[in-house]
């Protein structure tokens, strides 16, 4: 089955469906607003994710129409990533009826509502209307009770350290470029941060700014370790520092702890000298502001950083929050503790929708590393590994040369499926609509059709990495192997010949027009021989006495 009718089946299906909580569809033959497609995919993404449609009618039955609305469809999809912060995928189908552009959207966050000009979308039959309170409500009571929202009875504005707060404040002034900030009293800033209400002080403000006496006090467990280990051997650690204060007294004191013993690795490629560091410093940031807002406040036990010579491991008490697992991570985000999350977004630290996961295994492929790790993780615990060592360099260099040469920017999928191509290993049918796209730019090749396909890295590659011959040995091997499977079809049960339609639902991932060529060349072997001709031929293997079930001829 070709790629062409596999894209006119999916279309076709998706014409047939109706127009309603998960499909929308506009004409849109000239030209459409972006406005008002950020506002539909908001919609969309608050009811449950859907897809978006350009150049169908809006009537049924449906046809298509053509839309030559955003013709730079790519810079149109970073518009909206930026704008949503969502994971949104576009495809454009250049067809006989003209040209179809599809927006994927995934689903809201877990407990994360999302918003387009300062307001919650929702649709409401053709219309676009603000979206209900009670249907809001909804959505932020998904992931659960806050505990860091609520009041720590006893503790007061003279627990918390005035130069921690003072911290937060220059970063959300950076973030926000609001001056104004600089003007409030301690107790108004925290007020508007939501992290002082009327009832006192909140466990997202002891977590964040509470003295080590408080912390001590009111929430002993909110402690931050950090260990150096040389080996996994067991036995005391190298250096131990127990940060038991509010998380801006020690943040970057953290870092600077791990970027003492964090080693540049040198790769010598042709005339350039990459210099990769052992633990790429965003990362490891990213790390921990996880483990700080994920981590489970009402479980005893500390969060532990465990540095060693190429790995660094973060511990945090608490399984994943409601909805997150490994398998759907990179998609979803569910904060458990949310006002905790919110204030580290406020100035800047992360991002509302939680694209610190991501970014942490897109840098991972970018570097050449293998990819974050969560082995060892429970319902009580949660254990992330950040690897330090590079891999292959050379890959490392073709992901830049690509991006400077192609100018698109590739989202956490698209390096995750380039990871997979470069270690040989197989494609999950959630990354096969990807791999269409990398392939039509150029960035990988595939071999075969349909569900068999099977995809490597552009030539380029190998030839720039001095491996021409496994890139000849990779793109011929799966020719030789179709060549095998049909000689042995035909061996078994061939006896009596096999027409070209029996052969083809031995090789279904294969076209009519590419199993021909592989019966022409196993015919110049010597292997096989066909008798009769057009509808009626048929083929035959070859022994070394002749023919099995036919004669010579």
């Amino acid at each position: 089955m070709s790629r062409e009718h596999d894209i006119h089946a999916e279309i076709e299906q998706l014409l047939r469906c109706q127009e309603g909580e998960h499909c929308e569809f506009k004409a849109a033959q000239r030209q459409y607003s972006f406005d008002k497609l950020a506002k539909y995919c908001c919609a969309l993404a608050n009811e449950g994710g859907g897809k978006f449609v350009l150049g169908v009618s809006n009537a049924r039955p449906r046809v298509i129409v053509g839309s030559q609305a955003f013709p730079q469809h790519e810079d149109t999809r970073r518009s909206l990533i930026e704008q949503l912060r969502l994971r949104i995928d576009v495809h454009e189908y250049l067809l006989p009826q003209g040209r179809l552009l599809i927006f994927d959207v995934p689903t809201h966050p877990v407990g994360v509502p999302i918003k387009f000009d300062d307001r919650y979308w929702a649709r409401d039959g053709d219309s676009l209307v603000s979206m209900s309170d009670d249907k809001l409500r909804a959505i932020l009571s998904e992931a659960g009770h806050d505990f860091s929202s609520e009041v720590c009875v006893g503790a007061s504005l003279d627990h918390l350290d005035e130069e921690a707060i003072e911290d937060f404040r220059r970063r959300w002034m950076d973030k926000s470029r609001n001056q104004q900030l600089a003007t409030l009293n301690k107790e108004q800033l925290l007020h508007d941060a939501e992290l002082l209400v009327e009832d006192g002080v909140t466990y997202a403000a002891l977590v964040l700014f509470g003295k080590q006496a408080a912390l001590g006090r009111f929430l002993g467990q909110s402690e931050v370790v950090f260990e150096y280990r040389s080996s996994d051997v067991a036995g005391p650690a190298q250096e131990r520092i127990e940060y038991r204060r509010g998380f801006f007294s020690f943040y970057d004191d953290l870092w600077q702890r791990i970027s003492l013993r964090n080693d540049n690795q040198h790769y010598q490629l042709g005339l350039f000298v990459l210099d990769i560091p052992t633990f790429a410093e965003r990362s490891v940031r990213e790390a921990l502001l996880n483990a700080v807002s994920h981590r489970n406040y009402q479980m005893a036990g500390n969060v532990f950083v465990r540095q060693y010579q190429r790995k660094l491991v973060f511990e945090s008490p608490g399984g994943f929050p409601v909805g997150i697992t490994t398998e759907n991570i990179l998609d979803r985000q569910s904060p458990r503790n949310r006002r905790i999350a919110e204030a580290f977004a406020k100035c800047g630290l992360v991002e509302r929708s939680g694209q610190g996961m991501n970014l942490m295994f897109e840098q991972s492929v970018r570097q050449g590393k293998a990819l974050p790790d969560f082995t060892g993780t429970d319902a009580y615990n949660v254990t992330l590994t950040l690897h330090g060592q590079v891999g292959d360099p050379r890959f490392v260099q073709f992901l830049e040369k690509v991006g400077q040469e192609q100018q698109k920017t590739f989202d956490t999928h698209d390096f995750l499926l380039l990871d997979l191509i470069h270690r040989e290993q197989k494609v999950p049918e959630g990354l096969r609509p990807k791999a269409r796209r990398l392939v039509d730019l150029g960035v990988i090749e595939s071999i075969g059709r349909g569900r068999g396909t099977k995809y490597l890295l552009s030539k380029r590659f190998y030839a720039d990495a001095g491996e021409k011959a496994v890139y000849t040995r990779r793109h011929g091997l799966d020719r030789e192997e179709s060549k095998a499977i049909l000689l042995k079809h035909l061996r078994d049960y061939g006896q009596a010949g096999c027409p070209i339609s029996e052969l083809e639902r031995v090789l279904t991932s294969k076209s009519r027009e590419h199993i021909k060529g592989l019966l022409v060349e196993l015919r110049k072997e010597g292997l096989v021989r066909m008798t009769g001709a057009r509808r009626g031929a048929k083929w035959h293997p070859v022994t070394s006495g002749g023919f099995e079930g036919a004669s010579p001829q």
